[in-house]
């Protein structure tokens, strides 16, 4: 098993700020790349001021966060992920983009390095034959927001080794997280289950059987959830939770899967959720206002 002392994340967003938060709270050396200088500014941002957090909650001390944020660098090019043991992708749900990502990083890679996905739901075989190491290639699937929540689903491709999972089972329990094997299938096992259900409320609102608000309260307080399913995809991105389903929809061939077509709609109007400013609720005011 390879021993991993450095991690390369690709991808400065909330997902990949996310996972280079825990790493480097976990001990690990990580460098943060992105394709613009200011995302990966704004990624070092958010990491300090949600460590600050965990600091004001007392999760974590003073010495933990300033030992914690020394440990992350800005890696400004691409290739210099690939010193790293392991390299995690975090970039946009799309298997083109990832592919390609994967692609160019590959010649800059040491012959050791592990590569892993922190994709939600695209197929790991079909990410890691865009690549020169299948056999080093696996699926890290954190959770978000990552320094809360405490599960990591594995994925093995059909040529992931044995090693490389192992060690990526240990990596993620070194970060304090419980790990969940999950089957090379579309949406693996959490949003296989999750986002059919927001897709699912999705047609609730679109039918008229419930509004919004309605909704979210009915799941809240009937079903004991602690965020109702229309916020929840605020909160996930419904660009993310629309991506999801298509690849639900095309990988299985089952019309149960069929995106609503207000979600549709909403993802073509730009209103994505709350980094949009607007999803289900309009989060522009002080308070969070349904659109609906």
């Amino acid at each position: 098993m390879v021993q991993i002392r450095s991690v390369g994340v690709i991808g400065a967003g909330q997902m990949g700020s996310g996972i280079a938060h825990v790493c480097a709270l976990g001990g690990y050396d990580v460098l943060l790349h992105d394709v613009s200088e200011d995302r990966v500014k704004a990624g070092l941002a958010a990491i300090e001021k949600n460590m600050t957090r965990q600091v004001a909650r007392g999760i974590i001390d003073h010495e933990a966060m300033d030992a914690a944020l020394k440990r992350i660098k800005a890696a400004p090019e691409l290739q210099s992920i690939g010193g790293a043991d392991l390299a995690i992708e975090a970039a946009t749900e799309d298997e083109e983009v990832k592919k390609t990502i994967f692609k160019a990083l590959s010649p800059h890679l040491g012959k050791d390095t592990l590569l892993a996905s922190n994709t939600s739901s695209i197929s790991i075989t079909r990410l890691a034959s865009a690549t020169d190491r299948p056999e080093r290639f696996i699926g890290l699937h954190f959770m978000n927001p990552v320094p809360l929540m405490k599960l990591v689903e594995i994925i093995r491709g059909i040529a992931t080794g044995p090693d490389t999972y192992e060690t990526a089972v240990a990596f993620a329990q070194s970060l304090g997280k419980t790990t969940s094997n999950a089957e090379d299938f579309p949406a693996f096992i959490v949003n296989r289950i999750l986002v059919p259900m927001i897709n699912e409320a999705i047609y609730t609102l679109y039918e008229g059987v419930g509004t919004v608000e309605a909704i979210d309260t009915a799941m809240k307080l009937g079903a004991n959830h602690p965020m109702g399913p229309l916020e929840l995809g605020d909160f996930i991105g419904l660009d993310t939770v629309l991506s999801i389903m298509n690849v639900l929809h095309e990988g299985l061939a089952d019309s149960k899967y069929r995106p609503c077509p207000l979600l549709v709609k909403y993802v073509e109007a730009g209103w994505l959720g709350r980094k949009a400013g607007r999803g289900f609720y309009d989060y522009r005011g002080e308070h969070p206002i349904p659109t609906r």
